[in-house]
């Protein structure tokens, strides 16, 4: 007991520096281990606040550049429909040149033609109900439902007037936010004019009257003048969407190059030095050992064994 009493301040001390060591030893291990300063928030004292503020950016980042992406993948596809339309006028400005240059037209090609032309009205009407993701593109907000339906046009002749009675969406442009600060406008609607003037030309040849055997010069002026300002129209559309899909691009590339100097930014605060860990995890080992070896010397201390 005189041994106990005398040693215990000291031994007190010892043991107390030693659990010290012990949690800082079990510490490092774990960050060795994890390679992260702490596996919570808490661990990470007054730098925590700093790191939720840049994994909530980071995250918005990633939405934001989620949402460009998808936009442009639309744009892609709208795109791609124009390229169709594109297709079906320059086929129908060729089929009007080719029966003009003909002369006349016996009633086996008229009706070959009348029905090709139907046949490219509905194309071109099923182009503009493209479907993709589950939402019509050409539609404005109205995205759930197909924004044409021939069923409500009237068929055209010359001279011909111009209708939207086909169109059932509206004119809402979609829009995305790419960040903060920017919102993108992109796409069309299919009541643009261009289109409703590809219909009318397509229309007008799809319901020539029957017992015609030549062109006449105003079906062949107001025909091709309608498809060519719609080529020009259709052109025009796919050079702004072209340009709507850079700026998305940009923006998504601007995302990008944010995540990565904030995730930078965030690894300095969170991931832990491995060499410097390893390094004073030995010392603390070696610190450790020393107490327990000085603990166990104090504790077999006694007086008796003094007065000896």
């Amino acid at each position: 007991m005189i041994g106990r009493v005398a040693t215990f301040a000291l031994s007190g001390k010892m043991i107390d520096a030693a659990l010290r060591s012990q949690s800082r030893v079990a510490e490092l291990t774990l960050q060795q281990a994890s390679g992260e300063i702490s596996t919570d928030f808490g661990g990470l004292g007054t730098s925590s606040r700093r790191v939720l503020e840049l994994q909530t950016a980071i995250a918005q980042s990633k939405a934001y550049a989620e949402s460009a992406t998808n936009a442009g993948s639309r744009i892609e596809i709208m795109y791609s429909a124009l390229s169709q339309m594109t297709d079906l006028l320059t086929r129908l400005q060729s089929a009007v040149t080719a029966a003009t240059d003909a002369g006349s037209l016996n009633e086996g090609t008229l009706a070959s033609l009348t029905t090709s032309m139907g046949e490219y009205l509905k194309e071109f009407a099923a182009q503009l109900n493209t479907q993709y993701e589950g939402r019509y593109l050409f539609a404005g907000s109205r995205t759930s439902s197909e924004p044409v339906d021939l069923s409500s046009y009237p068929n055209q002749s010359v001279p011909s007037t111009a209708s939207y009675d086909y169109y059932k969406g509206n004119d809402e442009i979609s829009s995305v936010r790419v960040s903060t600060e920017q919102v993108i406008r992109y796409g069309v609607t299919a009541n643009d004019e261009a289109f409703e003037k590809a219909l009318r030309a397509l229309s007008i040849m799809a319901n020539l009257p029957s017992g015609t055997s030549t062109l006449d010069g105003d079906t062949l002026d107001e025909v091709l003048t309608l498809t060519q300002e719609a080529l020009n129209g259709v052109s025009t559309i796919q050079t702004k969407l072209s340009i709507n899909a850079s700026r998305l691009e940009s923006a998504v590339s601007s995302q990008e190059a944010f995540q990565d100097q904030a995730t930078a930014i965030e690894s300095t605060l969170t991931d832990v030095d491995i060499a410097a860990a390893a390094a004073e995890l030995s010392t603390r080992q070696t610190q450790l050992e020393a107490a327990y070896a000085a603990i166990a010397k104090i504790q077999s201390l006694s007086l008796a064994d003094y007065l000896r």
